[in-house]
């Protein structure tokens, strides 16, 4: 095919229209009814209390992308992307879109300008209060979120574990660790192991049944704080996930801080992140920009995540490929 830059430029004008579509199919559970195969878009209609017409409309364009496929007389099916919008699926990522297609979470997005012109967190000036405050203040906003981060938790954990030997430790931290994915599927591979999950209190409430459905809750502790201030000590790996880039170099190290002072040698830091790649790669660089209008932090390159540890009382030892992201290995100094 002939290269069309303008084409090109278009698709990539246009991805909103898929991301807003995507969130929609997630939202009314179209995957779910999919599940046991081929249904029409007059019975997913009724199955989702939606229009009949307008539920086509959205389902057609979606399996002009590969979410779904179209067969003959206005049915559809599952494909293999489609299948990650299943609740249920070994790799979740439908709560991840009713989470950036949130309107809330949206709308800072589209004040971009506002953060590139004056560095200057999205969010915050869209709604008043960072993402934070606004979860507490919203609790349905607060459900959202940690339905997106159980999802990619739970699909990116398998490749940690991969990445990673967690054989030798006896106690694992999870600090900033949701409702407990990650740290279940590192205590499912590492049965001599305990685990303390360690959250703020409105998230670890519900991190019980997870890790009761898990088959963990016999070996782990749940506690509730917040790391600015102190984490749980006495563990021999002290694990983040997606914590780190949430927030700037200062507020970082306050919580590098926090993890050193409960940590003692050998103890080991395994930070699951993005690492940015070098100039004209892709891998990491959006994500920082959503860093930028969201949460208010940004994604690093490996130097200057060893930079921050050497200024929190750490060396960085190794960084391995784990899935889409990468592991980060400090010892303590």
């Amino acid at each position: 095919m002939t290269p069309n830059p303008w084409l090109d430029m278009l698709n990539l004008i246009n991805g909103f229209q898929v991301t807003q579509a995507i969130r929609v199919a997630s939202t009314l559970r179209v995957a779910d009814h999919l599940k046991n195969g081929v249904r029409s878009a007059a019975e997913l209609a009724s199955l989702t209390e939606s229009n009949a017409d307008a539920l086509y409309r959205l389902l057609r364009a979606l399996a002009a992308v590969g979410v779904f496929r179209e067969g003959p007389d206005r049915t559809f099916s599952l494909t293999p992307m489609g299948d990650c919008l299943r609740t249920d699926s070994a790799t979740p990522i439908g709560g991840w879109a009713e989470h950036v297609g949130n309107p809330a979470y949206w709308g800072a997005w589209g004040d971009l300008l506002h953060s590139v012109r004056t560095s200057e967190n999205a969010f915050k000036h869209l709604h008043g209060v960072d993402v934070w405050e606004y979860r507490v203040k919203h609790p349905e906003a607060n459900t959202i979120f940690n339905r997106a981060m159980n999802d990619m938790s739970r699909g990116g954990s398998e490749a940690v574990v991969k990445a990673y030997d967690f054989s030798g430790f006896r106690h694992v931290v999870d600090v900033g660790g949701g409702q407990g994915s990650l740290l279940a599927a590192i205590l499912r591979v590492c049965t001599q192991a305990r685990g303390t999950l360690f959250d703020q209190p409105q998230v670890v409430a519900g991190a019980e049944a997870q890790l009761q459905a898990h088959g963990v809750i016999d070996r782990c502790n749940i506690v509730g704080g917040s790391f600015f201030e102190a984490v749980p000590a006495g563990g021999d790996a002290y694990v983040m996930r997606h914590i780190i880039h949430d927030w700037e170099d200062d507020q970082a190290i306050v919580i590098l801080n926090s993890c050193r002072r409960a940590m003692c040698e050998p103890a080991k830091l395994l930070l699951v992140e993005r690492t940015v790649a070098p100039p004209n790669e892709l891998p990491g660089k959006f994500s920082d920009l959503n860093m930028l209008v969201a949460p208010g932090g940004r994604e690093r390159t490996s130097d200057e995540y060893a930079a921050l540890f050497e200024k929190s009382g750490f060396e960085l030892t190794r960084v391995l490929p784990a899935g889409t992201f990468n592991l980060i290995e400090a010892c303590v100094t």
